[in-house]
């Protein structure tokens, strides 16, 4: 009727804005009740089935080994071509929220990961503990972080800028965390060692960088056979890695019983780190949509990211060594879908003033 005014605190000049956010919170993409495997998780399980049934030897493993080498390179060079500095640049705004999941990802979760490794020294074979320890090390991941903050209503600008940024860093700080850390089951921190890290990794990474300002604009119009691309790259690194791990006979260390416990202890590790990041947030005075974006992007691993420096850091023994990435990575997934979900679920909290006096202007 015309005249009336609408009842609620905002009064008639909010109603605009209260349907606008009803229509996004429709228009919200929901996870299914149920919660399938990862399809790209299957197609790196299939990977590990032919590499079991199928191992390259000799020249095809000679073969296999340079490819791999090229496709991590590959991998970083596109890598930095995506990478905007701009948008880096203007994120470090929010430097409090990125240094907060720098610390849980480089500081925390390496903490927990030795102090597991400590508490139960013989639970695990050696090339199973360096790879819960490895996992600990890998910087976070950017695309799913952002699709469950998104999911979550959170603040999706500071996960995109947060994973750059943590993927940024993980590129010198992992292989050098994982050196000095795990001794000399990558190598030790050699002259060679960090030459290859440099010639592998971040010289492709720079070189995409430095190429952005051509190649840029085809990969963003490229999307879908870019990550074709980056997928079919790192499963043929799975597949040599697993090829060699069959090959060295290195599979015969795994047995139902450590698997459990691998699972055990990366349940106990996913848990403590989404506690922290979510409650830490809050004592360091973080609002919500800001804690959301700090569990998301501070509790989960990069599994593209550390796929391809596990092939360069332990060489041979990289397949042991990624299994329990590869595990905590379909875990992250499931248990974070769950979060999300409820998060989405919570009332919207009230507006500030400056907020509802801008609405009341601009409706």
């Amino acid at each position: 009727m015309k005249g009336r005014r609408a009842s609620g605190p905002l009064g008639p000049r909010a109603r605009p804005y209260r349907q606008q956010v009803s229509t996004l919170d429709m228009r919200r993409p929901h996870l299914p009740a149920r919660l399938p495997l990862d399809p790209y998780v299957l197609a790196l399980l299939a990977t590990v089935g032919l590499a079991a049934l199928v191992p390259a030897r000799g020249a095809a493993a000679t073969a296999a080994g340079a490819a791999s080498t090229a496709a991590v390179a590959l991998l970083f060079f596109l890598y930095g071509a995506r990478l905007s500095t701009r948008e880096a640049l203007d994120g470090l705004r929010h430097w409090r929220l990125h240094l907060t999941v720098l610390t849980c990802t480089f500081v925390l979760f390496p903490s927990l990961g030795l102090t597991l490794r400590a508490l139960a020294p013989g639970l695990l074979p050696p090339a199973l503990h360096s790879g819960l320890v490895f996992l600990c090390l890998v910087p976070s991941t950017v695309q799913s972080s952002i699709a469950f903050t998104s999911i979550a209503r959170g603040n999706v600008p500071a996960a995109i800028c947060a994973g750059s940024f943590s993927s940024l860093a993980g590129i010198v700080l992992t292989p050098l965390l994982a050196a000095v850390l795990l001794g000399g089951r990558t190598g030790g921190l050699s002259a060679d060692s960090l030459l290859r890290i440099a010639l592998q990794l971040l010289l492709p990474f720079l070189l995409g960088q430095a190429l952005r300002r051509w190649v840029g604009g085809f990969l963003t119009r490229h999307k879908r056979v870019q990550g074709r691309v980056d997928r079919g790259s790192i499963l043929l690194v799975v597949y040599t890695a697993f090829s060699a791990g069959m090959v060295a006979g290195i599979w015969r260390q795994v047995s139902p019983l450590r698997l459990g416990a691998l699972l055990l202890m990366e349940a106990v590790l996913l848990a403590a780190m989404l506690l922290l990041t979510w409650y830490g947030a809050a004592r360091l005075g973080f609002g919500r949509e800001d804690r959301i974006a700090v569990q998301f992007a501070g509790s989960k691993k990069s599994l593209a990211a550390g796929l391809p420096m596990a092939s360069v850091l332990f060489g041979a023994q990289a397949g042991l060594a990624v299994l329990p990435l590869m595990l905590f990575h379909q875990m992250q997934l499931m248990v974070c879908a769950v979060i999300a979900r409820r998060r989405a679920a919570d009332p919207l909290p009230p507006l500030p003033a400056d907020r509802v006096a801008e609405v009341s202007r601009t409706a």
